[in-house]
């Protein structure tokens, strides 16, 4: 086991905590502390890709269906994030309460 001092391992932490060394921190001479890397907490690259692409995927759904919800009702994003603002009351049915309700209900429902 490495044994450093404290002010060595405050000036290189994330050199110590990014290695696989065990180190003893002492202060003037005297252990006061133990590091014991945890090996099991290093990320595999290949995951963090495969876990990026997939919320790259979800992300790019999520946008498609957004739009799609935009143009079935005529929203603004402003409007449609009104729905998710839970400091404030649920808004109107956008297709009731819109001026042009009539021809947007004929044009959803073909």
């Amino acid at each position: 086991m490495k044994r450093v001092g404290v002010r060595e391992f405050r000036d290189n932490a994330t050199k110590y905590l990014a290695g696989e060394e065990a180190l003893t921190i002492e202060r003037h001479g005297e252990p006061i502390g133990f590091y014991f890397p945890n090996p099991g907490a290093r990320r595999d690259p290949q995951a963090d890709a495969e876990r990026r692409l997939k919320q790259a995927e979800s992300m790019a759904r999520l946008e498609k269906t957004i739009q799609g919800i935009l143009e079935r009702t005529g929203m603004s994003e402003e409007e449609f994030s009104r729905y998710f603002d839970l400091n404030e009351p649920l808004p109107d049915d956008p297709v009731e309460s819109s001026d042009v309700a009539n021809g947007r209900e004929r044009a959803l429902s073909r």
